[in-house]
């Protein structure tokens, strides 16, 4: 029997398809959805998120999607006032932590106290730091190490997620 015919034989095609499939089910898969929620009274249903979140909110919130750079209009949001979580409405960032990161999302040097928890994410495979709302479980984006003083940290946050209430 010939080389290339050995390679394409029914029983290698069958093995190669077995342990694919085998395989595949011993990968492990990501986890796409929001943290659970520290508040038992907001562990909504899929339903129940979608009649209080637009679409965009919902993708972010409750999927952990990323809404594209340099569409929200909190970017530009430059009065004082406090941002809060657009779930369940739990206050997040003063305007004092806000800074221009040059990134296309609204950026944060600090969280107000207890606001937010953090999780490992590794959906670009390379680990990094997701951050939600600590009462919902809501995704608000990724915390990273290059932000002004005094923390270093940049808590970049989709703009879809927040709402904001100026002081007054």
């Amino acid at each position: 029997m010939p080389f290339s015919a050995v390679l394409l034989s029914r029983r290698s095609l069958l093995m190669a398809a077995m342990a694919g499939v085998f395989g595949s089910s011993w990968w492990p898969r990501p986890v796409l959805a929001a943290s659970k929620p520290a508040d038992p009274a907001w562990d909504l249903s899929g339903d129940a998120w979608r009649q209080r979140l637009s679409p965009q909110a919902y993708d972010v919130l409750r999927n952990e999607g990323t809404e594209r750079p340099f569409t929200s209009p909190l970017n530009n949001e430059k009065r004082d006032g406090v941002y809060h979580c657009a779930g369940c409405d739990l206050p997040l960032f003063s305007s004092e932590a806000k800074f221009d990161s040059g990134t296309g999302w609204p950026s944060f040097w600090q969280p107000l106290s207890g606001a937010i928890a953090t999780k490992v994410d590794f959906k670009l495979i390379i680990p990094r730091t997701e951050y939600h709302c600590s009462r919902c479980g809501g995704h608000q984006g990724h915390v990273f190490n290059d932000g002004p003083r005094p923390t270093g940290k940049r808590y970049c946050n989709n703009g879809v997620a927040l709402v904001f209430r100026p002081a007054g």
